[in-house]
């Protein structure tokens, strides 16, 4: 139990919970200083972007190693990811406002995005950990690249043409043809990949660059603690 609290795993979890707490009050202040329901929508938004993280975060509680099992739960995994970068587009709906300034409101979305982003990353870390079990290391990286155009694409769908991932269920007929029309006419929907292609580049940025900065300073703090060992003992 002492080592779990001591992780880092354990620390993260906590001020995500912590963030997600501060987005709801400066929601619920902004709601009673305003008396207007502007962006609570914004908890509901965030509640999406952790249902990623808890389905990763339940296949490395129960180490889920069936490969049927996996599957099963990445699939879900995948339709529920894109709603944790989707919060970033959120910032569409900055404008000011009478009630209350614009800062404030520019301090609510990007904390919710901060939040909904950092859950999507570890969940895809987490993802990312467990199919290297079962694959080469490049080819997994390949797969996480593809899992981040892929989410960029679900924004798209998300923010322009307003679907959600409960609609593979609601009207899965509906979504599947607004996928394959853009799939088979893509020069007629050149919104759509513009944004899918750049939106992607740069989740893969920002992923990297929270994966291998993490990784980074574990290593490098490494050959330090070996040495300082190495003096206490002397």
């Amino acid at each position: 139990m002492k080592t779990f609290v001591e992780s880092s795993r354990f620390k993260i979890s906590v001020l995500l919970i912590l963030m997600t707490i501060f987005c709801f009050s400066l929601s619920v202040f902004r709601y009673y200083i305003s008396d207007t329901k502007v962006f609570l929508f914004l908890n509901w938004n965030l509640f999406l972007a952790w249902i990623p993280l808890l389905l990763s975060s339940f296949i490395i509680a129960f180490n889920i190693r069936s490969k049927i099992s996996l599957f099963a739960i990445i699939i879900v995994w995948i339709l529920f990811f894109p709603n944790s970068p989707y919060i970033l587009t959120d910032l569409f709906h900055l404008r000011a406002r009478n009630a209350v300034p614009i800062w404030y409101d520019l301090i609510v979305i990007l904390s919710y995005a901060w939040t909904g982003l950092i859950c999507g990353f570890m969940s895809l870390n987490d993802i990312e950990k467990r199919l290297s079990d079962y694959g080469n290391k490049n080819i997994i990286i390949g797969v996480i690249v593809l899992f981040l155009f892929m989410s960029s694409f679900g924004v798209y769908l998300g923010r322009f043409l307003r679907w959600n991932s409960w609609d593979v269920l609601n009207n899965p007929f509906g979504l599947f043809s607004d996928i394959v029309v853009r799939l088979i006419y893509p020069m007629e929907y050149t919104k759509t990949w513009g944004v899918t292609v750049l939106m992607g580049i740069m989740l893969n940025f920002m992923y990297f660059t929270f994966k291998w900065a993490g990784t980074n300073d574990a290593k490098e703090l490494q050959p330090e603690n070996k040495s300082l060992n190495g003096l206490e003992q002397f």
